[in-house]
């Protein structure tokens, strides 16, 4: 009988070998390649760790590779022990002898062949699934960095009363390390098998039993821990109810439990828990029974209740008891989801309140007063006008503007911003030097009133190259990292860079920030020269001391890099600060574990008209039910630094985050006001909450469930693409605010399912410098008394027929006729819609602001301006601005008196004052700030009148003349 360890015999068969010089070609080779291999791997390390010191982040990085390099040795070892200690086992347990059988003399043959690499072949299978496993836990980084150092919430989920840290933070961390046991188990299990089946242990055709009491006792080992994961599994399924996402009518991506889930499914797991324990301590009873019926009998009855108790089960309760009456049943579970959803997505204070939608003045006077001092209406659109930024301060082919310009506020004025970024496509001849080493940044800030135009086009207050203007030209001008700026370039060495052309020529100049990472050494150029596959790095004559390469250049690829836990928005924004340009990223922390919020998938959710082809949406994929815009973040536009500070103070995951990677985020305090002036509330949260309130605005579970109150966001009106309206800014009032004067807000507007009219208006306080930063109001309109929505007002501009005919003629000729934002904003009971109009002639590259379409009411008016529009529309003017009388002064009731002279101190100091006053108007009128011109048109009376009774006195009879 052969036996189970022995190898072959016989006479071996000689094999030539290859000569000396072959073998030491091959070896020479194999170390060469194994060298080659090693490199790569070092060079991406290499660049990675060079790239991250530069920035001053090395601590994200190494905290980041130590928790790869712990999770990838940890979890690769355990499951290269497992695997190998069930292998070793399996073949220690091997029968001395084999059955004599045809089946028995063909393993024969596999037998011999393995045993002389018997060790070889252990030490490779066990190492094979460890790497395997350490890779995958590697990967797992983030979710144990959460477990470790998570922070709880204070927060408690209504049905198990755990804190919401346990699902954020520890569950997921509890279901990998489930999730590894079963493949470690499973694993084991087939490699046990194999090797049983393999040395006789498990016979399929041979006589007698089919296996060995070893082989029985091994495996029913292996099986009983499968299933004691299982009944972990069942325990931790309870608490997955929480979070669980299911499809329910009354919200799509409904999470958390239902009536089914709590009195069915909540029950049937704690029963499977206890019926899975049973069933494993059967399994590991073979040890002593050595046979496998129990255990078998004990999996089937598992297998069963489960069928029955986990799946039939509650199918019955869904069909008998909770649909025939299901509002009543449902009920406290939606009320949960409301409130957990509410609080998640930061929507719990919204302010909903009614409003009548029509006007509630007749006073036309009042109503025309009233539509300057709601809302500075913009009429610079800047998704339409960046044509018209890149005709007019372009300058030179090689610069560009964002299709999108960013909206901002300087000195109270509502501004269009944008920068005059590098276009490599734009360079005359494309070259390496030229795309790398000459042309490497843009150069200057362009802005514009958001409010006036100039002859049609933007009225500049900032422009020319090197800029000028507002900002002045004592600040960095220079964009060496923007939106547009995604290759490569290197700077600081002998090749000296274009800095900008004037009617002079071209000015030079060479980098002097201390950015990027520096060439001068030869291993850091190969290992550029391999990461971007461009072997001139490393002989290039342009490449020498002081050059340094610059990369990962935009500025949402900085952030992203430096904190990859955060979420990072769309739509980051230049501002001029402190003698700088500064871009603004707004960074979220989300997570999908935040028992009964619903989830919504952040790249759908953030979605709107210009998202498909002017700007990013957020992570398209990315499912969360929490949401914190907890992190703003500035990216130096010419050095490149990167800083983040801590936004949202009470956020418990950017907490967990700050412990995990401590000293990477700056305290709130850190933030300077000129910094501060320039902070806005960011569009995609924005936007997340306003698909989450078009269902969660209601809180009455009843209501929610009839889904009768469900509202929607508009299509843009002024595109045919039927995607949704973006959310615009503008400085405005709403109803009910506190501030006494306009607020710079995010507004956007919501229509019911399936209908155009209007049925709420909302709007935040974008403002950080106020108080109530952050509240979102809702305006509810009535449902008895429909009020136009965007899309029906669009419509009534382009059907009334002198409003057509007039468009007709715009479109005379070759010219193309634009609709910009349509604006709403409520104003004494009803809505003011509205709209500029551009007309790019055949001729002219940019469009031209000619028309403005404005309508209230039942009034709607088209005007060559804002001004004129609202004149037509109320029927009445707008107030105007006292100028000092330049004619002698006549007291009431009096002749006419000499002119008031300088020699009288009273008389000086009052006119002087009504000129102070006159100044504080028209600069508070340019501003928007109609509070402001309100106060110092009372300032200009009082200064008149008290000027007016000096002169009276001076002229009045004096006693005894």
């Amino acid at each position: 009988m052969p036996d189970r360890g022995g190898g072959p015999s016989g006479p071996r068969m000689r094999v030539g070998r290859p000569s000396r010089r072959a073998r030491t070609l091959l070896m020479t080779l194999g170390v060469l390649a194994v060298l080659a291999m090693a490199f790569i791997m070092f060079a991406g390390f290499w660049t990675d760790w060079l790239w991250f010191r530069s920035v001053k982040y090395s601590t994200v990085f190494t905290t980041t590779l130590w928790t790869k390099i712990g999770l990838f040795a940890v979890f690769g070892l355990l499951m290269a022990g497992a695997v190998g200690l069930n292998i070793w086992l399996a073949y220690r347990l091997r029968p001395p002898l084999s059955a004599m059988s045809m089946e028995q003399q063909s393993l024969d043959r596999y037998r011999m062949s393995v045993a002389p690499y018997k060790k070889w072949l252990l030490f490779g299978i066990a190492a094979l699934v460890g790497m395997i496993a350490g890779a995958s836990a590697a990967g797992q980084w983030k979710t144990w960095l959460m477990y470790v150092n998570g922070v709880p919430f204070g927060q408690k989920d209504p049905q198990f009363h755990l804190d919401v840290s346990f699902y954020t933070f520890d569950l997921p961390w509890y279901r990998f390390l489930l999730g590894f046991g079963f493949a470690a188990v499973v694993l084991s299990v087939i490699a046990a098998v194999v090797v049983h089946y393999l040395y006789g242990g498990l016979r399929v055709t041979s006589p007698g039993a089919r296996a060995t009491a070893a082989a029985t006792g091994h495996l029913s080992v292996l099986l009983g821990l499968f299933v004691t994961l299982k009944a972990i599994a069942y325990w931790l399924d309870r608490y997955g109810l929480a979070v669980k996402s299911s499809d329910f009518k009354a919200a799509d991506n409904w999470t958390g439990l239902r009536y089914v889930d709590a009195n069915a499914y909540l029950p049937a797991k704690t029963i499977l828990v206890a019926i899975a324990a049973i069933c494993a301590a059967l399994f590991f009873a073979t040890l002593w029974r050595r046979t496998w019926q129990l255990p078998v009998i004990g999996f089937g009855l598992m297998v069963l209740s489960a069928i029955l108790i986990g799946g039939l089960y509650p199918a019955i309760v869904q069909k008998f008891q909770v649909q025939p009456n299901e509002q009543a049943k449902e009920s406290p579970y939606v009320e949960k989801n409301i409130k957990a959803t509410r609080d998640a997505y930061g929507i719990d204070q919204a302010d909903v309140k009614d409003y009548p939608g029509v006007p509630q003045t007749e006073d036309k006077t009042k109503l025309r007063e009233a539509a300057n001092t709601t809302a500075s209406v913009r009429l610079l659109d800047p998704n339409i006008v960046s044509p018209a930024f890149q005709q007019l301060q372009q300058v030179k082919g090689y610069y560009a503007f964002p299709s999108t310009l960013a909206v901002d506020r300087y000195s109270g004025q509502d501004t269009v911003i944008g920068l005059r970024e590098l276009n490599i496509g734009g360079i005359p001849k494309n070259n390496w030097i030229n795309d790398h080493f000459k042309y490497t940044h843009g150069y200057g800030v362009v802005a514009a009133k958001g409010t006036t135009v100039k002859d049609g086009a933007p009225d500049f207050t900032q422009s020319d190259l090197p800029s000028k203007g507002m900002f002045g030209t004592d600040f960095e001008q220079r964009i060496y990292y923007g939106e547009q700026t995604k290759q490569y370039s290197i700077v600081g060495g002998p090749q000296k860079e274009l800095d900008y052309s004037d009617d002079k020529g071209e000015k030079e100049t060479s980098y002097q920030g201390d950015s990027g990472v520096n060439l001068d050494n030869p291993v850091n150029r190969a290992a550029y020269a391999l990461a971007f596959s461009e072997p001139q790095i490393l002989y290039s004559g342009a490449i020498g001391d002081g050059s340094r390469i610059l990369y990962h250049r935009t500025p949402k690829e900085r952030v992203e890099a430096v904190a990859p836990w955060l979420t990072i928005d769309g739509a980051p924004y230049p501002a001029v600060v402190e003698g700088r340009i500064k871009w603004i990223v707004d960074a979220y922390t989300t997570t999908n574990g935040y028992p009964y919020a619903s989830r919504t998938t952040l790249g759908q959710s953030t979605a709107d008209s210009l998202t498909n082809s002017q700007r990013a949406v957020v992570a398209q994929e990315n499912q969360v039910n929490y949401i914190r815009n907890s992190v703003k973040a500035t990216v130096d536009a010419y050095d490149g630094t990167v800083n983040l500070y801590q936004w949202d103070t009470q956020d418990p995951v950017l907490k967990t985050w700050m412990k995990a990677f401590p000293g990477t985020v700056k305290p709130k305090s850190d933030i300077s006001k000129p910094l501060m002036d320039h902070l806005r509330y960011p569009q995609d949260l924005f936007k997340v909450q306003r698909e989450l309130l078009t269902r969660y605005h209601v809180t009455d579970p009843q209501t929610f469930l009839s889904g009768s109150e469900a509202w929607a966001v508009p299509d843009d009106p002024t595109t045919k693409a039927g995607t949704a309206v973006p959310p615009y800014y503008l400085s405005m009032k709403m109803p009910g605010q506190k501030e006494k004067d306009q607020v710079f807000s995010l507004t956007t507007t919501f229509t019911p399912n399936e209908r155009d009219n209007l049925s709420a208006f909302m709007a935040v306080n974008a403002d950080p410098g106020t108080p109530d930063y952050g509240k979102i109001r809702i305006l509810k309109l009535p449902t008895s008394k429909p009020v136009d929505g965007p899309k029906q007002v669009q419509s009534k501009f382009q059907s009334e027929p002198k409003i057509a005919e007039s468009i007709r003629l715009l479109r005379g000729g070759d010219s193309e006729v634009e609709y910009g934002n349509l604006l709403a904003v409520p104003l004494d009971g009803g809505m003011l819609y509205v709209e500029p109009v551009y007309v790019r002639s055949s001729g002219l590259k940019y469009p031209l602001l000619r028309k403005v379409l404005v309508t209230y009411g039942n009034q709607t008016a088209f005007e060559d301006s804002l001004e004129k529009a609202l004149n037509v529309v109320f029927g009445a003017e707008a107030p105007t601005v006292p100028t000092v009388p330049t004619t002698p002064v006549t007291p009431p009731g009096e002749g006419t008196t000499t002119p008031p002279t300088s020699t009288d101190p009273t008389v000086k100091t009052a006119l002087d004052d009504a000129k102070k006053a006159i100044d504080a108007a028209e600069k508070a009128r340019q501003a928007g700030d109609w509070a402001a011109f309100g106060k110092a048109q009372d300032d200009i009376k009082a200064a008149l009148q008290r000027a007016i009774d000096a002169e009276a006195k001076l002229t009045a009879p004096q006693p005894g003349g």
